[in-house]
């Protein structure tokens, strides 16, 4: 598991100092990237090798609200892996002394070449599974 961090800007919520709910998608964007940072990768490497992760299924189950200016904490876990697709599960939380969660979520990922066609998931992203599981 991989823990981020950020705190919710003005312009991620409604007029009411709620976060937008679309922009937990957003969140969960942010975390996955720092998962690969803190594998020693980025997104930017594995395009470079022709491959994409295009999130083909997306899913939030919200519990409380998040709000302007609140520092949130993002656990993000590398799930299940196939042949040529892997789920990244989140926990999103208000950090603090007692952190409180406020969403769940969920993100399928297709790999395919730049042709969009599927392609088996590189060796580096089992092995960031194996480094995920032995965390835990």
């Amino acid at each position: 598991m991989v823990e981020a961090r950020l705190r919710v800007i003005y312009g991620d919520t409604d007029q009411m100092g709620v976060v937008y709910y679309a922009n937990y998608f957003r969140y969960f964007e942010f975390a996955r990237s720092e998962f690969f940072r803190a594998h020693g990768g980025s997104y930017r490497e594995l395009e470079s090798t022709g491959l994409l992760l295009p999130v083909v299924e997306a899913s939030a189950h919200y519990k409380a609200s998040a709000r302007y200016d609140d520092m949130l904490l993002i656990r993000t876990t590398l799930g299940e892996l196939r042949r040529a697709s892997l789920v990244f599960t989140y926990e999103l939380l208000r950090d603090g002394d007692a952190p409180t969660l406020l969403c769940t979520g969920r993100t399928m990922h297709a790999c395919v070449g730049r042709d969009g066609r599927p392609q088996r998931l590189p060796e580096a992203i089992a092995r960031l599974k194996a480094a995920d599981d032995s965390d835990t």
